[in-house]
């Protein structure tokens, strides 16, 4: 299937970290090489996709230089399941109902050139796939198709806890398993702290390739 044959793929560049341990602020807006993290996202997301969207709550205005929608949760208090709930109402108000979401979170600069490929690929009858490396389940790293919608705010509104691996659980998923070759950086590496940042800065400085170039 050609990428004009297949439903539409809607990126979400999920930006609703708070920076606590970065001295506050949206970690989406934290500099890397001088740029902030959601605009990296943007470049290493951007190729793979049909269009995007970043998903925050607050005021949109302070994402207003990147030039892209922002969508804000639906239902609040509801963690990342609520961003990729009303991630989904966009896409199929904006795109088609068959279309798909692929979420990706923007405090991780150095995500796979070809996620969204292997998550199609990866995908079981739910539609749904999220990323695995070196073990480790990413699970807010996940191709998710927009006919979820309806059950996941079902789950949304009756549990207590809303958790991503619960609602994985119920529907069923495929996984797209990632390695790390040796001596080299872990795709999925995200930065939570100042310490972070500035290993992120090194693995960017020493690691031309990591960073390709915006259309």
């Amino acid at each position: 299937m050609t990428r004009d044959e297949r439903p539409a793929i809607v990126g979400v560049l999920l930006a609703g970290g708070a920076a606590r341990r970065m001295g506050g602020g949206d970690k989406a807006l934290a500099l890397l090489d001088g740029r902030p993290l959601l605009d990296h996202a943007i470049d290493r997301l951007s190729p793979q996709v049909d269009t995007m969207i970043v998903s925050a709550n607050g005021n949109p205005s302070r994402f207003a230089a990147f030039g892209l929608p922002v969508v804000a949760d639906t239902i609040p208090s509801a963690g990342p399941l609520a961003g990729l709930h009303s991630a989904m109402l966009w896409a199929r108000d904006h795109r088609s109902p068959a279309a798909r979401i692929v979420s990706v979170p923007t405090d991780t600069p150095f995500f796979p050139s070809d996620l969204v490929a292997r998550l199609m690929a990866a995908a079981d009858t739910s539609g749904i796939a999220i990323a695995r490396c070196g073990g480790r389940d990413h699970r807010v790293f996940g191709l998710f198709p927009v006919a979820c919608a309806d059950a996941l705010e079902q789950f949304l509104r009756s549990a207590a806890s809303p958790k991503v691996g619960d609602w994985l659980s119920d529907m069923g998923y495929g996984i797209a398993d990632f390695t790390i070759p040796e001596d080299d950086v872990d795709p999925f590496f995200n930065v939570n702290t100042p310490e972070d940042l500035q290993r992120a800065e090194t693995i960017h400085a020493t690691t031309l390739g990591l960073r390709p170039a915006r259309n």
